[in-house]
């Protein structure tokens, strides 16, 4: 089931859904395998066979987020904090030339920009852990490619209008590049898999090539 409060990216709506989504969480419906907030909406995933199933799914639904808006407020920055090295070298920054000339911000402009707004996790979708980060600098908001890539390298740390994305894998994308993340962003082998979280707030910290290879 999938309830939308929106049709456009709000920075203060998807404040509230994550505080809804961790509300919803904190009941423990056994029947309910995930709660998975949206730029604009939460989906409730459920168990089709549960043996508690309520004969009416979408009325329980619905009573249960009435219910949750009453103690949502009390979940509220109840996400992590998440701190994630950024090479913003050229070798990397495969876009930073056209962010620049976008932007008309020197390169050192950009990363201290992107480096010292503060950013949380809207949502997590697309590929397999990427997030979709919000909280950057409307000095930054580019639009997308033109041309998107067939190949954004794993790790990149990409830019378009109002947030970053970092790609945990080799995948098609029409984002602007500024900067490369040696971290393993998801890793099935992990608990948990996902580096990020709906709800985290995230710090991206600048970091030499050097320090880039030895934390990689």
């Amino acid at each position: 089931m999938y309830a939308e409060f929106g049709d456009s990216l709000d920075l203060e709506l998807n404040r509230s859904l994550q505080a809804l989504a961790a509300a919803i969480r904190a009941r423990d419906v056994p029947w309910i395998r995930d709660v998975v907030p949206a730029i604009c909406g939460i989906a409730l995933h459920f168990h089709p066979f549960h043996p508690a199933l309520p004969d009416s799914v979408l009325d329980f639904c619905r009573d249960l987020l009435q219910e949750c808006f009453k103690s949502a407020s009390k979940f509220e920055n109840a996400g992590r904090d998440v701190e994630v090295p950024v090479c913003y070298d050229p070798v990397f920054a495969l876009d930073l030339d056209e962010v620049c000339a976008a932007t008309k911000l020197s390169a050192q402009a950009v990363q201290k920009l992107h480096t010292s707004a503060r950013h949380w996790v809207l949502m997590v979708g697309f590929s397999p852990g990427q997030p979709y980060i919000g909280g950057l600098d409307p000095k930054l908001s580019v639009p997308r490619r033109a041309t998107p890539r067939t190949r954004m390298p794993m790790g990149a740390v990409a830019i378009a209008n109002a947030q970053t994305a970092v790609y945990p894998y080799e995948t098609p994308g029409g984002w602007s590049i500024i900067g490369c993340t040696p971290l393993r962003v998801f890793d099935p082998a992990r608990d948990p898999a996902s580096l990020f979280a709906p709800g985290d707030r995230v710090r991206f910290v600048p970091v030499s090539r050097d320090e880039f290879e030895k934390l990689k």
